[in-house]
């Protein structure tokens, strides 16, 4: 096999935001499989703000990419080669192929992705790891009713906007939160939300507090975590006795650890946060959707129909070229995406 490669991987690490400095594109061989891989060619690799975690030096619940180690995440491509039994070549599969244009990979922990029965990016999105994440977040630790209030912020995203349609699908009232007054739109026209909010019109924790009041008279049941800072600050006072939050993430401290720089001028400390918690019997849930591979054929049985028939809609923001994946990601991580980041590498 005499084709090269091209990969990005982590120059350095950032120090706050990413920069594209802390990025570097590299070109090698294509690797050769063993006994058991495959070789694929990869179309389309997914951006999702775990990947901010992985960059720093710092514990946590994966391993962390080395400085000069390639970037990861979920990819899905083609077999060009193949000494596995059961994966021919010419089949689409999806795995963690990270940030390159091809890669060898181990048959374990492949999954078949089928181009007739969707687009090959639902499995990176919708059908994949966020619209899981989503799904299982809000039906089994959201424990949703009808009738009930649910809250989520990045309502626009691939993970907010599941948790929006399926809560609306079982009869909730849907408050998103999203970044401008565009996103907001998408969120009510496209994915169905009762209301949303354009958290930049408010400069205040407590500006978008009455805003979010006026959205949910009833309180909120439900507060879906994928953001913490600002909206956190702004949600808490307001969850109902028994609510109930899960957290899958808090993009808006990523690039600031911890609970990020500027948290107590929120007005988020411990003591705030473990209060409201006790005297509103709430239930928090922490969660990491790779503990809960097993569900995937509940969620896609349940889900895919749903895709099938329109009530559940997808937005995609395909970027072109692997070459434009850090610039990407960048923006990613300041909610200049419209819907599902995916580079579109050939």
């Amino acid at each position: 096999m005499s084709e090269t490669m091209k990969q990005i991987v982590l120059a350095s690490r950032p120090d706050g935001a990413p920069k594209p400095e802390n990025f570097r594109l590299e070109e090698h061989p294509v690797p050769q499989p063993a006994d058991g891989e495959v070789v694929v060619r990869v179309h389309y690799l997914s951006l999702d703000p775990y990947m901010r975690g992985r960059m720093d030096d710092a514990k946590s619940y994966a391993a962390n990419i080395p400085v000069d180690g390639k970037m990861e995440g979920g990819s899905v491509g083609e077999i060009i080669a193949s000494k596995a039994k059961g994966f021919e070549v010419g089949e689409f599969v999806m795995g963690g192929f990270g940030w390159a244009t091809h890669a060898v990979a181990s048959a374990q922990g492949l999954a078949k992705v089928d181009p007739d029965a969707a687009p090959i990016t639902y499995s990176l999105g919708v059908l994949g790891m966020p619209g899981l994440t989503g799904w299982y977040g809000l039906t089994e630790l959201g424990k949703p009713k009808e009738g009930e209030t649910l809250v989520v912020a990045a309502a626009t995203g691939p993970v907010g906007s599941m948790v929006g349609q399926i809560a609306k699908s079982k009869g909730l009232r849907t408050v998103g939160i999203a970044g401008g007054a565009a996103k907001c739109k998408m969120a009510v026209e496209h994915f169905g939300f009762d209301a949303c909010i354009d958290h930049h019109a408010y400069d205040t924790a407590a500006e978008l507090r009455a805003a979010i009041k006026e959205a949910a008279p009833k309180g909120i049941d439900i507060y879906f975590e994928n953001v913490g800072g600002k909206v956190l600050e702004a949600v808490m006072p307001l969850m109902n006795q028994f609510g109930r939050i899960p957290i899958c993430g808090m993009i808006a401290w990523y690039n600031e650890g911890g609970l990020g720089a500027n948290a107590k001028e929120q007005g988020i400390t411990a003591p705030k946060l473990w209060r409201t918690i006790l005297v509103n019997f709430l239930s928090v849930n922490g969660f990491i959707i790779s503990n809960h591979w097993n569900r995937m054929p509940d969620f896609q049985k349940e889900v895919g129909p749903m895709i099938a028939d329109g009530s559940v809609k997808v937005q995609e923001d395909i970027t072109e070229g692997l070459e434009n994946a850090p610039e990407a990601f960048i923006k990613l991580l300041t909610g200049g995406n419209i819907g599902k980041a995916i580079v579109k590498v050939i």
